[in-house]
């Protein structure tokens, strides 16, 4: 036994007493090494039955330490010992320190800030350490010792303002304590996010400061369901949840130049600014409200975010960036379908009137009249009608959009519209007609059926460039519809013709470069082009893309989605037992056999916590949480990263898909759970794929920002799931020889109350569950 300080002594901390001298412990009791603030080291026996409070209390009776409230045990990584993760302590044989309590901690804190004695900074740094402990934060709180922490925000500089900002970074991982911040706190830390000498352990404490402030909307706080439609809920006064977007933006509006400094810091060199600074975005896009939806979105366009966004692509290779990049994805699809559900109003002028002006001043046409004086404008361009709300009802300002975007990037669109009315009318290309055709057919092929969750498991930067690959596929089909010789009777047959370029196109999405994309659409011709249509038609359905048939899709893709995500989150309620990996980038020397190699975890009723368990074996696992004394808390896991982790060599499996023991490069079944402040929480490699799929696509479900699968057996049951509904929907028609009509007109109202909804088919979806 080797001893610290002036002497040493070793015991039994069992159920009564510590006895000095060395009596004969308890078989299988583990010895831990008891350190206290004198130096004295004690080497203890410790009954892992015992509630911590029972531990310090004996401790200090052998000690003669009084009162043991002033007492508390941390590791030797000055971890707070509690009585979640006591037992996993004396299991470890860790090292224990008997030091001040959270409670002494925090008034001496306190009284070091308020007195500004000592060093600011040392104090500010063990402040935003310790202020992640609850016990330690409620101390801390209890006096009115924020305000100590907000004017450090304001006063400190340098080292001392990240640890400031640190600490009320980690200080809102509660969701208590911290509601009395206002607006002035919350434009002092745009000022300093948007100061350009701010250095960046200034600048990602901040970001991530704002994030949280972003999500703390009243329709996130807990028990508020998102889709209620009964006005913001009533919250205590108390509550931290009455921030949100309106208010953090209207905060940043006031420092010009921020939105784009975030936008920038996406290509920043290192990888944990532009994680925060992309979390941050995704925050904003995911709680914009109505008011200022359109302004922002507006804004992020302007600094092309998109851009700044495929170029982390090719930057961050890894997998630091890809859960936030797929979800800023998943988000975009959620833009793109409202814009596309949002009607054109020619009286907005700020937007919808001005984008039309735009359009029409680019074309250098006049206005006309026809034989019957009727004004001619629009069908000069080629829609049907002078009715413009009509024309972009089905694709809604994304439409707009595009056709704006169309005019700005052909220096020529005046003689290309010139060019076409210069020719017989029924062999004109109906310009606006086809742009608008061209948005649907790419809605279709990236599925923007409904605003939520995505199924894309890999990087879009083809959908990213959605106006880029729109301008292309309309050139295209002016293309084709020139050297086909085509006439007005012939648009849905060029339409076929698009639709099939763009499938063979935009193949291989994450992994073909722009340059091929390009080429497909330039450069392929018109013969090869129909020759290869025609083989499709003799395999396709033209029933499917019906526009009746499309909305009955996009109604099927949201409930199946619903149901696959209901599914994944009921395998974690279950519970799996996991291989727990080591780290990849692990020294070969470190790497060894775990005495306890095998994981088993399961997801509380409460959706808050993964408990669990280690072991040496596996073992039949009693329902409940009986059996799983150990968890981690859900709100603290920032990522799912997937294929980061290899199997500890010589543990006995009975998975055959696992490297072989001892290999170091990362398993396909493995996955980490990343935490902001405190690295990975656990590491851990699945049995199976199925399993695997189940838990990452699950845990990032449960994410409050999380909108994206990892597996493509998560997607696949989401598309297969939506297409079997269809074709079930539709065996009741085809059956019966009905026809499905191209557009459905919607007739007169009821004259009275005395009618009633009918739900006329009931679908029931079923998937492998989890075992």
């Amino acid at each position: 036994m080797s001893s610290v300080g002036q002497s040493s002594s070793k015991g039994h901390i069992g159920s009564a007493t510590l006895a000095n001298g060395a009596p004969k412990a308890p078989p299988l009791v583990p010895t831990n090494h008891v350190t206290t603030l004198e130096g004295v080291t004690v080497r203890a026996r410790i009954d892992p039955t015992l509630t911590v409070d029972d531990v310090i209390k004996q401790l200090c009776n052998s000690l003669k330490k009084e009162p043991a409230s002033n007492f508390a045990l941390r590791d030797e990584s000055g971890e707070l010992v509690t009585n979640d993760n006591l037992r996993k302590k004396i299991k470890g044989r860790v090292g224990l320190k008997l030091v001040n309590s959270p409670s002494r901690e925090a008034t001496d804190m306190a009284e070091k800030l308020r007195s500004k004695e000592g060093d600011l900074r040392l104090t500010l740094f063990s402040l935003q350490r310790f202020i992640r402990e609850e016990q330690f934060a409620q101390e801390f709180l209890k006096h009115g010792e924020l305000q100590l922490l907000v004017d450090n925000v304001y006063t400190a500089t340098g080292n001392a303002l990240a640890y400031a900002l640190s600490g009320m970074q980690n200080l809102m991982d509660f969701d208590y304590g911290w509601g009395s911040l206002d607006e002035n706190f919350i434009f002092r830390v745009v000022q300093i996010l948007a100061s350009p000498i701010s250095p960046i352990n200034v600048c990602r404490p901040a970001t991530a400061i704002l994030k949280k402030l972003v999500e703390a909307d009243p329709m996130s706080a807990p028990g508020v369901l998102a889709s209620t439609s009964k006005g913001p809920p009533t919250l205590p006064p108390d509550s931290v949840y009455h921030y949100g977007f309106q208010i953090v933006y209207d905060q940043m509006k006031k420092e010009r130049g921020l939105l784009e400094t975030v936008v920038n810091r996406l290509g920043s060199g290192d990888t944990s600014m532009a994680q925060y600074s992309m979390m941050l975005i995704n925050s904003l896009l995911s709680h914009a409200n109505d008011a200022r939806w359109e302004e922002f979105i507006a804004e992020l366009e302007r600094l092309n975010v998109r851009r700044a966004v495929i170029r982390s692509m090719s930057l961050h290779t890894i997998e630091d960036l890809t859960s936030c990049i797929l979800d800023f994805q998943a988000n975009m699809v959620r833009v793109t379908y409202r814009k596309k559900t949002t009607l054109v109003d020619p009286e907005n002028e700020l937007t919808h009137a001005e984008a039309l002006s735009y359009i029409w001043d680019s074309s250098k046409l006049e206005v006309a009249e026809d034989e019957t004086g009727s004004i001619i404008q629009w069908r000069q361009l080629g829609f049907d009608s002078e009715d413009i709300i009509a024309e972009f009802s089905e694709v809604g300002v994304l439409g707009l959009d595009c056709l704006r975007k169309f005019v700005e990037n052909d220096p020529d669109f005046s003689k290309l519209v010139l060019e076409q009315l210069s020719r017989p009318e029924e062999r004109r290309c109906p310009l606006g007609k086809a742009s608008n055709e061209v948005v649907e057919l790419l809605s279709v092929h990236w599925s923007i059926f409904a605003p939520g969750y995505s199924t894309s498991t890999t990087f879009q930067p083809f959908f990213l460039d959605f106006y880029r690959v729109h301008f292309l596929a309309t050139r295209f089909f002016l293309r084709m519809w020139t050297e086909s010789g085509a006439a007005i009777g012939d648009f849905q047959r060029v339409v076929d013709l698009v639709r099939s370029q763009v499938k063979v196109a935009l193949r291989s999405e994450s992994v073909r470069p722009w340059h091929e994309v390009e080429h497909e659409f330039n450069e392929s011709e018109y013969r090869a082009v129909r020759d290869r249509q025609m083989k499709e038609l003799e395999l396709e359905d033209d029933l499917l893309n019906k526009v009746p048939v499309r909305n009955l899709r996009a109604k099927l893709y949201k409930e199946s989605y619903e149901f696959v995500r209901q599914q994944r989150i009921q395998c974690l309620l279950q519970g799996a037992w996991f291989v727990i990996a080591l780290p990849q980038n692990a020294p070969r020397e470190m790497v060894r056999r775990p005495t306890r190699p095998w994981r088993f975890m399961r997801l509380d009723s409460g959706l808050k916590y993964l408990h669990y368990v280690d072991s040496a074996v596996k073992f039949p696992v009693r329902n409940g949480l009986e059996d799983l004394p150990e968890r981690i808390d859900v709100s603290m896991i920032n990522e799912i990263a997937t294929g980061t982790c290899a199997p500890p060599p010589n543990v006995l499996r009975d998975q055959n898909d696992l490297p072989p023991a001892g290999a170091l490069s990362p398993s396909p079944h493995s996955f980490s759970l990343l935490s902001a402040h405190e690295g990975s929480l656990a590491d851990l490699i699945a049995p199976d794929q199925s399993r695997w799929a189940d838990w990452t696509d699950g845990l990032t479900m449960l994410r409050r920002d999380g909108g994206h699968a990892h597996s493509n057996e998560t997607a696949g049951f989401v598309q297969a799931l939506t297409e079997i509904g269809l074709k079930i929907k539709l065996l009741d028609l085809s059956g019966e020889q009905v026809e499905i009509p191209t557009n459905l007109t919607a007739g007169p109202p009821p004259s009275d109350t005395n009618f009633f909804f009918s739900e006329s088919f009931a679908l029931i979806f079923l998937i492998p569950r989890c075992e």
